[in-house]
């Protein structure tokens, strides 16, 4: 992993620079913060540490800078003078930690593994939205709130789409916010099970596997064995399950401690509505337009459809629908459903090149197709694969190219122009 180092002293860098000679961070070394801001415009770095007085520029003003330039960039502010006011406005700034000068090497370096963690499987947002006005969310908010007090696994089993993915990142976040978060598609496991580098990358944190039914026989003892390992024993394991879904024996002794009912879309007609202003409100931003307002027609629309693909029907509905819609007002989802009744809705290109122009609107056609065809197969990625005719594997990095999410409809939606 990439690090960029600034620190004006000559002594000081050279120290820490050798003091990380023997790890895998592949460190840059400045004592200028000009300079640090050019190799930040040239190449993206993991993981930035910097003095609070640099010549020139504050170490606080370098943070602002390098944030705005790479928003993702892990962060750890050093200083002999650091006031509690400089502390509090690094962290505003998203600084991940402060280190007092002078400070332990040993502390340094189980710092950065802290940030190393971080950066291969970040946490989730804390402030994403969780909608649970109905009876069957509230149930279901107690009982994540009572699982988060123990550290035992829980499964989420539920339909396709439910939201599975998002109630695992709950119950992280009702946890343990700060720790590393990783989701895994369980029919990419390969017979030799998780790497280990990633167990220990994940330790304090948590792993879930999604799709457990389409766990493959090779990858049952494998898996089994990753969780009984040093680092397994120190990682919250969480799973989810189709409605109908079972585990293998051997997985269920462990992972099923807790099983937990994620309920459908139709099933929560109380949630409905908010969740579709959030989704709008959300693909609006991306687009960088206002968000449209539902007129009475449309929520009536919403709240007779039987929501077969559950939160990821939604979810696509609103992206397709945005696409079309030209005003400030939504009257109508056209074609509501994801079947093959619905329109291929494709967003213009920006203007060039007509060999660019059709990469682009392509690229927005193979996202759309993969969509339905994870709607035709339930959320099943097997099926979805055989009938697209890719591996298993394939399907999965192609969903990730266009941010799709492998678990559930609930992450960001990748509904946005290419």
């Amino acid at each position: 992993m990439d690090l960029l180092l600034v620190e004006d002293k000559d002594s000081f860098r050279r120290l820490l620079s050798q003091a990380l000679a023997d790890t895998d961070w592949n460190v840059k070394a400045v004592a200028d913060p000009q300079e640090a801001l050019r190799a930040l415009e040239e190449a993206p770095f993991h993981v930035l540490v910097t003095d609070l007085r640099l010549p020139g520029m504050s170490g606080l003003e370098l943070i602002r800078r390098a944030r705005r330039l790479h928003p993702a960039l892990r962060v750890v502010l050093m200083s002999a003078f650091g006031e509690p006011r400089d502390i509090v406005e690094a962290m505003r700034l998203g600084a991940d930690d402060f280190l007092p000068k002078p400070f332990d090497l040993d502390a340094f370096q189980a710092l950065l593994d802290r940030l190393r963690a971080l950066v291969g499987a970040p946490p989730p947002d804390p402030a994403e939205p969780w909608v649970a006005h109905s009876p069957a969310m509230q149930v279901l908010e107690s009982a994540l709130r009572q699982a988060a007090t123990a550290s035992l696994p829980v499964v989420f089993r539920g339909e396709a789409g439910s939201g599975r993915g998002r109630c695992a990142r709950r119950l992280h976040t009702l946890r343990q916010p700060a720790a590393p978060y990783l989701s895994l598609v369980a029919a990419t496991l390969r017979p030799e099970g998780p790497d280990p580098r990633t167990l220990k990358l994940l330790e304090g944190g948590s792993l879930l596997f999604t799709g457990l039914e389409h766990l493959s026989a090779s990858a049952v003892d494998a898996l089994a064995r990753a969780m009984e390992s040093e680092s397994g024993r120190r990682i919250a394991w969480i799973g989810s399950l189709d409605a109908g879904g079972r585990l293998a024996p051997s997985i269920a002794q462990r992972l099923g401690s807790l099983e937990l009912r994620v309920p459908p879309l139709r099933e929560r007609r109380e949630d409905l509505l908010t969740l579709t202003r959030l989704l709008l409100e959300q693909a609006a931003r991306r687009e960088g337009r206002p968000s449209p307002w539902l007129e009475r027609s449309a929520e009536r629309q919403l709240l007779t459809h039987d929501w077969p693909g559950n939160v990821r029907e939604l979810e696509v509905l609103v992206g397709r629908t945005l696409l079309s819609t030209q005003g400030q007002a939504i009257r109508g989802f056209p074609g509501l459903g994801l079947g093959l009744a619905a329109p291929l809705c494709l967003p213009w290109p920006e203007s060039g090149a007509l060999e660019g122009m059709l990469k682009a609107v392509a690229h927005g056609a193979e996202s759309q197709l993969l969509l339905r065809a994870l709607s035709e197969a339930a959320g099943d990625l097997p099926k979805a694969a055989d009938k697209l005719g890719l591996t298993v594997r394939t399907l999965a990095q192609r969903l990730r190219d266009h941010a799709i999410p492998l678990e559930d409809g609930d992450s960001p939606s990748p509904w946005k122009a290419p």
